[in-house]
């Protein structure tokens, strides 16, 4: 089909016939790990870890772990100062 057309093509998990390949983010930063098609490269499996991150944190905050005290009272920069 590209070759037939004079403008680009874009696929997904169309082969490398296409002129370009659309991703989508969440099956190459590995969100959704319950369906992966199979043309999928997982570059990362971030579902685990934000998973892993997101029960701990409250556990932390339970066990009065966090904010360590220090760090509650520690000043911060300006989003606008970091470079």
């Amino acid at each position: 089909m590209t070759s037939l057309l004079k403008i680009p093509t874009i696929g997904i998990g169309a082969g490398p016939q296409c002129d370009g390949k659309v991703l989508v983010s969440y099956d190459v930063l590995g969100l959704f790990d319950e369906f992966v098609p199979p043309f999928v490269k997982q570059y990362a499996h971030l579902g685990e870890v934000i998973v892993s991150a997101a029960k701990t944190y409250p556990d932390e905050v339970r066990r009065g772990v966090f904010p360590e005290s220090s760090a509650a009272q520690r000043e911060r920069s300006p989003i606008s100062a970091v470079k």
